[in-house]
């Protein structure tokens, strides 16, 4: 799986509405699965699985969507770590002792079997420095104006403008506050912008500067999309 294929993004939003009564279990897990298919832990189904872990306690699902140099959403161990950043994504379950953390892999079973395979890690408890939603909405505003000047200074074949791409992702779930939806709906655009990006026809000094412009803009949206995805707890941990 990929940063582009935004299984874990959707387990996380379908599932915390989930877990705050928003939503269903089936309705959740429907939702998860259209964007990946057929989702199983083990020999498990992601609904059976979801229904055991709540059993035993889940509290919240917390997204992870790290990058090499930004281990982002992780806290170890590093055989999780690892996975996760390979991945691209992952979920942590947080539960009353202890924690896990769930990646995703294409499960190919046949020629027309396209599916979501789930292994499980243990996982350390969720890192605490991660971004509100107001810093990270302060930290995407800034790393646009730094990608737009940057850009706007490169000559370079014409790129595909955001409001050129129709949907993108990045919906949330019912019970996420207003601003939750907008920050992940920009995010998740600006995503497909920077997934469309190529160098083709650059010189390497404009490749350079686009690449770091580029660079600053993707950490900024991957910290907010996970700034979205905590957002439906947000007012519970700051009571």
């Amino acid at each position: 799986m990929r940063p582009e294929s935004p299984f874990c993004p959707a387990l996380v939003a379908w599932g915390n509405a989930w877990l705050a009564g928003h939503v269903g279990l089936d309705e959740a897990v429907d939702h998860a699965e259209t964007v990946g298919g057929p989702a199983v832990v083990g020999a498990v189904s992601l609904r059976g699985y979801l229904a055991d872990l709540r059993s035993d306690g889940l509290t919240e699902l917390r997204l992870a969507l790290p990058a090499p140099g930004d281990p982002l959403g992780l806290s170890g161990p590093p055989e999780f770590n690892s996975a996760a950043i390979d991945a691209g994504e992952a979920v942590v379950a947080v539960l009353p002792e202890r924690c896990l953390g769930l990646v995703p892999s294409p499960d190919l079973r046949g020629s027309s079997y396209v599916g979501v395979r789930l292994a499980v890690h243990e996982s350390r408890p969720a890192r605490h420095d991660l971004p509100s939603m107001a810093e990270a909405e302060q930290e995407l505003s800034a790393a646009i104006r730094s990608a737009t000047e940057a850009l706007t200074a490169v000559d370079g074949p014409a790129q595909d403008r955001p409001d050129q791409l129709g949907r993108a992702g990045g919906e949330l779930a019912p019970g996420y506050p207003g601003r939750a939806h907008r920050l992940s709906a920009l995010a998740a655009r600006l995503a497909a912008v920077l997934r469309m990006a190529d160098e083709r026809g650059l010189t390497s000094g404009q490749i350079a500067t686009r690449g770091a412009a580029l660079r600053e803009l993707d950490r900024a949206v991957r910290r907010a999309l996970v700034a979205a995805h905590h957002a439906i707890f947000e007012p519970l941990r700051n009571q």
